[in-house]
């Protein structure tokens, strides 16, 4: 996908570079006199959005998480203070089984110029949560939710790459949550407990989180950090 992140089922970078267009102007007169119009610079397409530096900034810090859970070292990355090139167009078809992983928001095939993400794991219950923020240009957030609906119908089960069971996959949207948000419940009879994906919309960013934690099939958990999270990141774009 997008960033170098292994894929770890739930239980890289040139700046992008904006040349300018110099535009010539036609003399008015004979071409021995050189038009004196004022060259124009192309508008840089990653104005105004945050850096992965900044993304990082705004994921829940390890004091929202219970006692108990710790970060994955491993899990957790950011592009930095560069953007990357994003991805022209959405995946054809989804691959389905990336919804077991903790950066499943990679399902939409679609990649953004920046983003941040790390997973907090309990030792002695083994639940999971997730979270990442991608940043993309125009209207390509609004699209990639777009597309996250349609995952529910695509996936409506898909085979868990560790018990090789059936996973059944609902969606609904998951109102009063940034711009738009919608949310994927994931089950399995051979799970001791489900997971719940949550998308969130806040203007060109989305957040994703996945969470296992708790009986509700990590709901509520879920819920609460994806709140937290577009909380901070509006915050973070006041402050830029």
């Amino acid at each position: 996908m997008r960033h170098p992140s292994p894929y770890r089922p739930a239980r890289t970078l040139l700046a992008a570079a904006v040349l300018p267009l110099a535009l010539a102007a036609c003399s008015s007169g004979t071409s021995d006199h050189p038009s004196s119009a004022p060259a124009k610079a192309a508008k840089d397409p990653d104005a105004g959005l945050l850096t992965g530096a900044r993304l990082k900034r705004a994921l829940a810090p390890a004091s929202f998480f219970a006692s108990g859970f710790a970060v994955d070292p491993d899990g957790a990355r950011d592009s930095g203070t560069a953007y990357t090139a994003p991805s022209a167009s959405a995946a054809a078809k989804p691959d389905c089984s990336l919804l077991g992983g903790t950066s499943w928001i990679a399902v939409s095939g679609v990649s953004g110029v920046s983003f941040a993400q790390n997973d907090y794991v309990s030792k002695a219950t083994s639940e999971d949560i997730a979270q990442e923020i991608d940043t993309f240009r125009g209207t390509t957030a609004a699209e990639v939710l777009k597309d996250l609906e349609k995952t529910a119908t695509a996936c409506a089960t898909f085979t868990d790459t560790q018990t090789h069971s059936q996973v059944k996959v609902t969606g609904a949207a998951a109102p009063g949550l940034g711009d738009t948000a919608y949310a994927l419940t994931l089950t399995d009879s051979a799970w001791q407990n489900g997971s719940t994906l949550i998308a969130v919309r806040s203007g060109t960013d989305v957040v994703s989180v996945m969470s296992t934690d708790g009986h509700d099939n990590g709901a509520a958990t879920a819920a609460k950090l994806a709140a937290r999270i577009v909380t901070s990141l509006r915050g973070e774009h006041q402050r830029a």
